[in-house]
Protein backbone atom coordinates (compact mmCIF):
# COMPACT_ATOMS: atom_id res chain seq x y z
CA UNK A 1 0.00 0.00 0.00
CA UNK A 2 0.95 3.51 -0.70
CA UNK A 3 2.00 6.22 1.94
CA UNK A 4 -1.15 7.20 4.63
CA UNK A 5 -2.45 10.33 3.03
CA UNK A 6 -1.03 9.96 -0.36
CA UNK A 7 -2.74 8.64 -3.08
CA UNK A 8 -1.06 5.43 -4.84
CA UNK A 9 0.76 6.81 -8.25
CA UNK A 10 -1.91 6.00 -10.61
CA UNK A 11 -4.28 8.12 -9.18
CA UNK A 12 -2.74 11.68 -8.01
CA UNK A 13 -3.32 12.77 -11.34
CA UNK A 14 -6.90 11.74 -12.00
CA UNK A 15 -8.16 13.02 -8.43
CA UNK A 16 -10.04 16.44 -8.92
CA UNK A 17 -10.89 19.53 -6.57
CA UNK A 18 -14.32 18.94 -4.06
CA UNK A 19 -17.11 19.87 -6.45
CA UNK A 20 -19.93 19.19 -3.73
CA UNK A 21 -19.71 18.97 0.32
CA UNK A 22 -23.06 17.59 2.13
CA UNK A 23 -24.15 15.21 4.58
CA UNK A 24 -20.51 15.81 6.05
CA UNK A 25 -19.75 14.25 2.80
CA UNK A 26 -17.08 15.54 0.25
CA UNK A 27 -16.89 14.89 -3.49
CA UNK A 28 -14.64 14.45 -5.69
CA UNK A 29 -14.02 13.69 -9.46
CA UNK A 30 -12.31 10.54 -10.42
CA UNK A 31 -10.93 10.36 -14.35
CA UNK A 32 -11.14 6.78 -15.14
CA UNK A 33 -9.51 5.40 -18.14
CA UNK A 34 -11.77 2.76 -18.00
CA UNK A 35 -15.27 2.59 -16.56
CA UNK A 36 -15.75 -0.81 -17.43
CA UNK A 37 -13.54 -3.18 -16.23
CA UNK A 38 -12.27 -6.79 -16.63
CA UNK A 39 -12.64 -8.98 -14.02
CA UNK A 40 -11.39 -12.61 -14.86
CA UNK A 41 -12.23 -14.12 -11.42
CA UNK A 42 -13.47 -17.68 -12.19
CA UNK A 43 -15.23 -17.72 -8.37
CA UNK A 44 -17.32 -15.33 -9.64
CA UNK A 45 -20.73 -15.67 -12.19
CA UNK A 46 -19.74 -12.37 -14.02
CA UNK A 47 -17.02 -11.12 -16.43
CA UNK A 48 -16.63 -7.38 -16.20
CA UNK A 49 -17.97 -4.57 -13.77
CA UNK A 50 -19.14 -1.06 -13.76
CA UNK A 51 -18.33 0.47 -10.38
CA UNK A 52 -19.87 4.44 -10.66
CA UNK A 53 -18.17 5.70 -7.25
CA UNK A 54 -15.42 4.71 -5.02
CA UNK A 55 -16.40 4.78 -1.80
CA UNK A 56 -20.25 4.79 -0.54
CA UNK A 57 -22.02 6.68 1.58
CA UNK A 58 -24.23 3.33 2.87
CA UNK A 59 -21.50 2.67 5.16
CA UNK A 60 -22.19 -1.05 5.68
CA UNK A 61 -19.89 -2.17 8.24
CA UNK A 62 -18.91 -5.42 6.57
CA UNK A 63 -17.83 -3.99 2.97
CA UNK A 64 -15.57 -5.83 1.87
CA UNK A 65 -14.81 -2.74 -0.57
CA UNK A 66 -13.81 -0.31 2.63
CA UNK A 67 -9.79 -0.65 2.09
CA UNK A 68 -9.51 0.15 -1.81
CA UNK A 69 -9.69 3.56 -0.43
CA UNK A 70 -6.39 2.96 0.94
CA UNK A 71 -4.91 3.62 -2.87
CA UNK A 72 -6.55 7.41 -2.43
CA UNK A 73 -4.55 8.01 0.37
CA UNK A 74 -7.38 7.69 3.16
CA UNK A 75 -5.75 5.77 6.25
CA UNK A 76 -9.06 6.04 8.24
CA UNK A 77 -11.49 3.19 6.99
CA UNK A 78 -14.76 5.81 8.04
CA UNK A 79 -13.11 7.53 5.37
CA UNK A 80 -14.51 5.38 2.90
CA UNK A 81 -18.06 6.75 3.32
CA UNK A 82 -16.89 10.30 4.14
CA UNK A 83 -14.73 10.61 0.60
CA UNK A 84 -16.92 9.93 -2.52
CA UNK A 85 -14.77 9.71 -5.30
CA UNK A 86 -17.19 10.17 -8.78
CA UNK A 87 -15.97 8.32 -11.72
CA UNK A 88 -15.76 10.88 -14.84
CA UNK A 89 -14.92 8.35 -18.21
CA UNK A 90 -14.97 8.98 -22.05
CA UNK A 91 -18.17 7.84 -23.69
CA UNK A 92 -16.61 6.40 -26.58
CA UNK A 93 -13.88 4.36 -24.28
CA UNK A 94 -17.32 3.18 -22.36
CA UNK A 95 -18.75 2.24 -25.65
CA UNK A 96 -15.84 0.28 -26.65
CA UNK A 97 -15.48 -1.73 -23.33
CA UNK A 98 -19.20 -2.35 -23.56
CA UNK A 99 -19.09 -3.67 -26.96
CA UNK A 100 -16.47 -5.57 -25.84
CA UNK A 101 -18.54 -7.52 -22.93
CA UNK A 102 -21.28 -8.46 -25.33
CA UNK A 103 -18.80 -9.87 -27.34
CA UNK A 104 -17.56 -11.88 -24.62
CA UNK A 105 -21.00 -13.48 -23.62
CA UNK A 106 -20.29 -12.04 -19.83
CA UNK A 107 -22.27 -10.26 -17.53
CA UNK A 108 -21.44 -6.71 -16.81
CA UNK A 109 -22.28 -6.41 -13.28
CA UNK A 110 -22.71 -2.63 -11.93
CA UNK A 111 -22.48 -1.85 -8.63
CA UNK A 112 -20.23 -5.06 -7.61
CA UNK A 113 -18.27 -3.16 -5.09
CA UNK A 114 -19.90 0.00 -4.02
CA UNK A 115 -23.80 1.10 -4.10
CA UNK A 116 -24.80 2.69 -7.93
CA UNK A 117 -27.80 4.09 -6.39
CA UNK A 118 -25.88 5.70 -3.18
CA UNK A 119 -27.48 9.02 -2.43
CA UNK A 120 -24.71 10.56 -5.20
CA UNK A 121 -26.24 9.40 -8.00
CA UNK A 122 -28.82 11.67 -7.77
CA UNK A 123 -26.48 14.41 -7.89
CA UNK A 124 -24.15 13.17 -10.70
CA UNK A 125 -26.23 10.69 -12.77
CA UNK A 126 -23.13 8.69 -13.53
CA UNK A 127 -25.18 5.21 -13.54
CA UNK A 128 -27.79 6.73 -15.85
CA UNK A 129 -25.33 7.71 -18.18
CA UNK A 130 -23.60 4.03 -17.93
CA UNK A 131 -27.51 2.54 -18.48
CA UNK A 132 -28.13 4.88 -21.64
CA UNK A 133 -24.93 3.54 -22.97
CA UNK A 134 -26.10 -0.13 -22.46
CA UNK A 135 -29.44 1.13 -24.22
CA UNK A 136 -27.60 1.19 -27.43
CA UNK A 137 -26.31 -2.38 -27.01
CA UNK A 138 -28.93 -4.94 -27.12
CA UNK A 139 -28.25 -8.45 -25.97
CA UNK A 140 -25.37 -7.16 -23.26
CA UNK A 141 -26.01 -9.08 -19.84
CA UNK A 142 -26.09 -6.88 -17.28
CA UNK A 143 -27.09 -7.68 -13.60
CA UNK A 144 -27.28 -4.16 -11.12
CA UNK A 145 -26.85 -4.85 -7.51
CA UNK A 146 -28.01 -1.99 -4.78
CA UNK A 147 -29.80 -1.29 -1.65
CA UNK A 148 -31.77 1.95 -2.84
CA UNK A 149 -35.11 2.20 -4.17
CA UNK A 150 -33.48 5.12 -6.27
CA UNK A 151 -32.99 2.73 -8.84
CA UNK A 152 -37.06 3.00 -9.48
CA UNK A 153 -36.33 6.81 -11.10
CA UNK A 154 -34.63 4.92 -13.96
CA UNK A 155 -37.22 2.52 -14.78
CA UNK A 156 -37.73 4.24 -18.00
CA UNK A 157 -34.36 2.35 -19.21
CA UNK A 158 -34.70 -0.51 -17.50
CA UNK A 159 -37.89 -1.39 -19.03
CA UNK A 160 -36.05 -1.01 -22.46
CA UNK A 161 -32.73 -3.09 -21.62
CA UNK A 162 -34.93 -5.63 -19.94
CA UNK A 163 -36.33 -6.14 -23.24
CA UNK A 164 -33.38 -5.82 -25.85
CA UNK A 165 -31.02 -7.64 -23.31
CA UNK A 166 -30.85 -9.82 -20.38
CA UNK A 167 -31.07 -7.42 -17.22
CA UNK A 168 -31.68 -8.38 -13.62
CA UNK A 169 -31.38 -6.24 -10.44
CA UNK A 170 -30.12 -7.48 -7.55
CA UNK A 171 -31.71 -6.18 -4.20
CA UNK A 172 -29.44 -6.21 -1.31
CA UNK A 173 -30.98 -6.96 1.61
CA UNK A 174 -29.58 -9.05 4.46
CA UNK A 175 -32.45 -8.83 6.94
CA UNK A 176 -36.36 -7.73 7.86
CA UNK A 177 -35.31 -6.14 10.82
CA UNK A 178 -34.83 -2.91 10.60
CA UNK A 179 -33.22 -1.55 13.93
CA UNK A 180 -30.61 -4.20 13.67
CA UNK A 181 -29.86 -2.80 9.93
CA UNK A 182 -29.90 0.53 11.05
CA UNK A 183 -27.11 -0.44 13.55
CA UNK A 184 -24.83 -2.00 10.54
CA UNK A 185 -26.03 -0.13 7.47
CA UNK A 186 -26.33 2.90 9.12
CA UNK A 187 -26.96 5.21 6.27
CA UNK A 188 -28.85 2.10 4.36
CA UNK A 189 -32.63 2.55 3.19
CA UNK A 190 -34.91 0.50 5.25
CA UNK A 191 -36.01 -3.19 4.23
CA UNK A 192 -39.65 -1.96 3.20
CA UNK A 193 -37.93 0.36 0.72
CA UNK A 194 -36.30 -1.81 -0.66
CA UNK A 195 -38.75 -4.50 -0.74
CA UNK A 196 -41.25 -2.24 -2.47
CA UNK A 197 -38.61 -1.15 -5.09
CA UNK A 198 -38.41 -4.84 -5.69
CA UNK A 199 -41.82 -5.16 -6.09
CA UNK A 200 -42.41 -2.53 -8.54
CA UNK A 201 -39.37 -3.59 -10.94
CA UNK A 202 -40.96 -6.90 -11.20
CA UNK A 203 -44.39 -5.29 -11.80
CA UNK A 204 -42.94 -3.23 -14.89
CA UNK A 205 -41.56 -6.31 -16.11
CA UNK A 206 -37.74 -6.50 -15.10
CA UNK A 207 -36.57 -9.50 -13.46
CA UNK A 208 -34.95 -9.17 -9.90
CA UNK A 209 -33.27 -11.37 -7.59
CA UNK A 210 -32.32 -11.38 -3.63
CA UNK A 211 -29.04 -10.80 -2.83
CA UNK A 212 -29.32 -12.07 0.61
CA UNK A 213 -25.77 -10.82 1.49
CA UNK A 214 -23.86 -11.54 3.96
CA UNK A 215 -25.46 -13.82 6.26
CA UNK A 216 -24.01 -12.54 9.57
CA UNK A 217 -22.99 -15.19 11.95
CA UNK A 218 -25.29 -14.93 15.26
CA UNK A 219 -26.93 -12.05 13.52
CA UNK A 220 -28.85 -12.94 10.51
CA UNK A 221 -28.37 -16.56 9.99
CA UNK A 222 -31.30 -18.08 12.29
CA UNK A 223 -33.52 -20.33 10.24
CA UNK A 224 -36.68 -18.47 10.78
CA UNK A 225 -35.07 -14.81 10.26
CA UNK A 226 -34.05 -16.24 6.62
CA UNK A 227 -37.06 -17.96 6.06
CA UNK A 228 -39.37 -14.26 6.36
CA UNK A 229 -36.85 -12.76 4.26
CA UNK A 230 -37.06 -15.15 1.32
CA UNK A 231 -40.81 -15.39 1.94
CA UNK A 232 -41.14 -11.70 1.51
CA UNK A 233 -38.65 -11.29 -1.64
CA UNK A 234 -40.46 -14.16 -3.15
CA UNK A 235 -43.61 -12.11 -2.27
CA UNK A 236 -42.32 -8.94 -3.97
CA UNK A 237 -41.58 -10.99 -7.56
CA UNK A 238 -37.52 -12.23 -6.34
CA UNK A 239 -36.89 -14.89 -8.90
CA UNK A 240 -34.16 -16.34 -7.06
CA UNK A 241 -32.21 -15.99 -4.08
CA UNK A 242 -28.66 -15.63 -3.77
CA UNK A 243 -27.05 -15.57 -0.51
CA UNK A 244 -23.20 -16.13 1.03
CA UNK A 245 -21.70 -15.77 4.37
CA UNK A 246 -19.82 -12.63 5.70
CA UNK A 247 -16.23 -12.95 4.94
CA UNK A 248 -13.45 -10.45 6.25
CA UNK A 249 -11.11 -9.17 3.41
CA UNK A 250 -7.74 -7.42 4.93
CA UNK A 251 -8.48 -4.35 6.71
CA UNK A 252 -12.04 -4.93 6.73
CA UNK A 253 -11.07 -7.87 9.31
CA UNK A 254 -10.56 -5.92 12.02
CA UNK A 255 -12.39 -2.98 11.21
CA UNK A 256 -15.64 -5.26 11.70
CA UNK A 257 -14.24 -6.84 15.28
CA UNK A 258 -13.73 -3.21 16.25
CA UNK A 259 -17.56 -2.91 15.30
CA UNK A 260 -19.16 -6.10 17.31
CA UNK A 261 -16.82 -5.09 20.18
CA UNK A 262 -18.57 -1.90 20.51
CA UNK A 263 -22.03 -2.94 19.21
CA UNK A 264 -22.44 -6.61 19.86
CA UNK A 265 -19.75 -7.41 23.03
CA UNK A 266 -21.23 -10.46 23.72
CA UNK A 267 -20.55 -11.80 20.34
CA UNK A 268 -16.97 -10.69 20.01
CA UNK A 269 -14.68 -14.30 21.28
CA UNK A 270 -17.67 -16.01 19.03
CA UNK A 271 -16.39 -13.90 15.97
CA UNK A 272 -12.91 -14.04 16.90
CA UNK A 273 -13.34 -17.86 16.95
CA UNK A 274 -15.34 -18.01 13.69
CA UNK A 275 -12.66 -16.16 12.12
CA UNK A 276 -9.71 -17.57 13.30
CA UNK A 277 -7.92 -18.56 10.23
CA UNK A 278 -8.70 -15.76 8.07
CA UNK A 279 -11.05 -13.74 5.52
CA UNK A 280 -13.81 -16.57 5.56
CA UNK A 281 -15.54 -18.43 8.24
CA UNK A 282 -15.25 -21.60 10.01
CA UNK A 283 -16.39 -24.60 7.13
CA UNK A 284 -18.54 -26.04 9.20
CA UNK A 285 -20.47 -23.39 9.56
CA UNK A 286 -20.50 -22.23 6.61
CA UNK A 287 -21.73 -25.60 5.61
CA UNK A 288 -24.51 -25.79 8.05
CA UNK A 289 -25.81 -22.10 6.66
CA UNK A 290 -25.47 -23.06 3.10
CA UNK A 291 -27.81 -26.09 3.11
CA UNK A 292 -30.22 -24.50 5.87
CA UNK A 293 -30.79 -21.27 3.46
CA UNK A 294 -30.79 -23.88 0.32
CA UNK A 295 -33.86 -25.79 1.75
CA UNK A 296 -35.47 -23.14 3.52
CA UNK A 297 -35.20 -20.95 -0.84
CA UNK A 298 -36.87 -24.45 -1.88
CA UNK A 299 -39.54 -24.32 0.58
CA UNK A 300 -40.55 -21.09 -0.10
CA UNK A 301 -40.59 -21.38 -4.05
CA UNK A 302 -37.32 -19.99 -5.06
CA UNK A 303 -34.84 -22.40 -7.63
CA UNK A 304 -32.30 -24.68 -5.64
CA UNK A 305 -29.71 -23.67 -7.17
CA UNK A 306 -26.15 -22.95 -5.32
CA UNK A 307 -23.89 -20.35 -6.23
CA UNK A 308 -21.47 -23.22 -7.39
CA UNK A 309 -24.30 -23.55 -10.33
CA UNK A 310 -24.56 -20.22 -10.86
CA UNK A 311 -21.34 -19.12 -11.49
CA UNK A 312 -20.96 -23.04 -13.70
CA UNK A 313 -24.09 -21.94 -15.67
CA UNK A 314 -23.23 -18.05 -16.12
CA UNK A 315 -19.50 -18.38 -16.61
CA UNK A 316 -17.50 -19.85 -19.60
CA UNK A 317 -14.80 -22.41 -17.80
CA UNK A 318 -11.19 -21.29 -18.26
CA UNK A 319 -7.71 -20.50 -16.13
CA UNK A 320 -8.66 -17.01 -15.18
CA UNK A 321 -6.24 -14.13 -12.72
CA UNK A 322 -8.36 -11.63 -10.10
CA UNK A 323 -7.78 -8.51 -11.77
CA UNK A 324 -7.97 -6.08 -8.82
CA UNK A 325 -8.08 -2.51 -9.91
CA UNK A 326 -11.82 -1.68 -10.16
Amino acid sequence: MNKPRVPAPGFIKRIGPVIDLRRSVEFRPLESSELVNRLTDPRLPFGWTVNPFRGCEFGCRYCYARPTHGYLGHADPAEFERRIYVKQADEAKLMSRLKRARESGEEVAIGAATDPYQPAESRFRVTRRVLESVLRLPGLRVGITTKSPAITRDMDLLRRIAAAGELVVNISLASLDAALLRRIEPRAPRPDLRLAAMAELTAAGVPARLFAMPVLPFLTDREVALRALFAAARAAGAREAIWNVLFLRGETHGFFLDFIAREFPRLLSRYRALFAHGATAEGSYRERVEKMAARVALEVGFPGRSRADRIAAERPSRPRQLLLEW
